[in-house]
């Protein structure tokens, strides 16, 4: 405002302060510019102080040339009333940038189009500002004040360009809007000086058109989920599914496809949705985690060009007992004298799952002769231990083992245990002359069916 103290001149005398010699008196000789005034400063004579003596409308930083002034300012001691010796310099006077202009949208009205169900910015809404570029005072910050009640709009300043990019966060739905009307206002980061206030300007309104796009259907549920028994018949149904087509507007026909079946299980009728079996559902299978079978199956819209839609099917199949138990191992060796001990310890396992599987019960079958050869003794629930009751030759011997397992109704494994009798010298154990006794025997019996085919041509 007029008369601001701006800065203030001191200059130094070296004669004795206290004569005239030493008392100094200010004045401007030279303004540089002249414009808009030749006298926009005052120093005060006595004290050096430089004031502002014209109006505040004409120290507007936006309307001068250049925001710098240079004052030469002479010093003259009074020690003569009509010659003092003088001294000059130049006072630099910059006219700092105040937030005297807010921020004007160059028109009221802007408009957007968006293809629905996209992100992104999509208008750039342009400011005019008055004040110095690249300070607060010119820097702007966009606000939605209306018409935003989804939060899907957010308006950022641009640095580069002060422009405010309206961007779309949240995916637009044709079907539910396919107008939206914002109402955006616009301020500096620094605050206005005082009675400077936003006018109308610094408001502006955009008009956004939602265009509308063939969306794919949806499956609902998504993804879906049924339990079943494994095995059920070919051709049982498992579940029909629900797709809708979001274009409303549009009245689509949908039709359903297989998308993965990795087994080849299942198939889908393409009108109606509902998914049968084409094979019998294995829980045992490779293509089943955790007891759980995937596929994925397709709902395509009759648009052009047609929209398609996937949806996840996950199917728990719940155990049957449907597999008997597999005993390992199923080859052994063992010495000529070792009766009465322990040949080897079986164990089973079985692919179902409880209570299809142990407590298993593990038999010996029949053995024929006067005398048992052998004996089978359970250990716990999943192992058993065959123990020898003879000392025999060297041979190869197949033990017929029974293993069942517990479910209802329970199924059995009928097997051999294959043991071979070896020699055994010095913890070295020689079971050469039982695999030439095996090779010879099956040589016998091979020469016996070809003289039995010679004799009955």
């Amino acid at each position: 405002p007029l008369g601001t103290t701006v800065m203030r001149m001191t200059a130094f005398d070296a004669d004795d302060s206290s004569t005239d010699s030493a008392l100094l008196r200010y004045n401007i000789l030279k303004q540089t510019p002249t414009k808009p005034s030749p006298n926009m400063f005052y120093i005060d004579p006595e004290k050096g102080d430089i004031v502002t003596v014209v109006s505040p409308v004409l120290l507007d930083r936006e309307t001068m040339e250049t925001p710098k002034y240079e004052l030469v300012v002479e010093a003259k001691d009074m020690g003569s009333l009509d010659v003092g010796l003088t001294g000059t310099a130049t006072a630099t006077i910059l006219i700092d940038d105040k937030n005297d202009h807010p921020p004007e949208f160059t028109k009221k009205e802007f408009q957007a189009t968006v293809k629905e169900g996209v992100t992104g910015v999509i208008v750039n809404l342009t400011v005019g500002d008055r004040d110095d570029p690249a300070t607060g005072a010119w820097r702007a910050v966009y606000t939605i004040i209306n018409g935003n009640p989804g939060q899907s709009f957010e308006i950022h300043t641009n640095p580069q360009t002060n422009e405010g990019m309206l961007s779309v966060v949240k995916p637009l739905d044709y079907e539910i809007s396919a107008f939206h009307t914002l109402l955006i206002k616009v301020e500096n980061e620094d605050p206005l000086i005082p009675d400077i206030a936003y006018g109308p300007s610094s408001t502006a309104t955009v008009q956004i058109t939602v265009e509308d796009v063939n969306e794919g259907p949806v499956f609902h549920p998504n993804p879906m989920t049924v339990t079943k028994q494994e095995n059920i018949p070919v051709g049982s149904v498992v579940l029909t599914v629900n797709a809708t087509d979001p274009d409303t507007l549009q009245h689509q026909t949908i039709r359903y496809s297989v998308y993965k079946d990795p087994a080849g299980w299942l198939e889908i009728n393409p009108t109606n949705g509902t998914i049968g079996t084409t094979a019998v559902l294995d829980r045992e299978s490779p293509y089943v985690q955790n007891n759980v079978y995937t596929a994925l199956f397709l709902a395509i819209d009759s648009g052009n060009p047609p929209a398609t839609g996937t949806g996840t099917l996950h199917i728990t199949l719940e155990d049957v007992n449907d597999n008997v138990p597999s005993l390992y191992p199923t080859l052994a060796k063992v010495c000529e004298d070792a009766k009465d001990l322990r040949v080897v310890v079986l164990g089973a396992s079985d692919k179902d799952l409880h209570p299809n599987t142990d407590p298993f019960k593990f038999e010996l079958s029949k053995q024929s002769g006067p005398e048992k050869l052998w004996r089978i003794t359970k250990l716990n629930n999943t192992h058993a231990q065959v123990v020898l009751l003879q000392n025999l030759k060297k041979a190869n011997y197949n033990i017929p083992i029974s293993v069942t397992d517990s479910g209802k109704p329970p199924l059995t494994n009928n097997t051999e245990l294959k043991l071979q009798v070896c020699s055994c010298k010095k913890s070295k154990m020689d079971c050469s002359a039982t695999d030439a006794l095996h090779i010879s025997i099956t040589l016998i019996l091979l020469s016996l069916f070809s003289l039995f085919c010679k004799s009955f041509p």
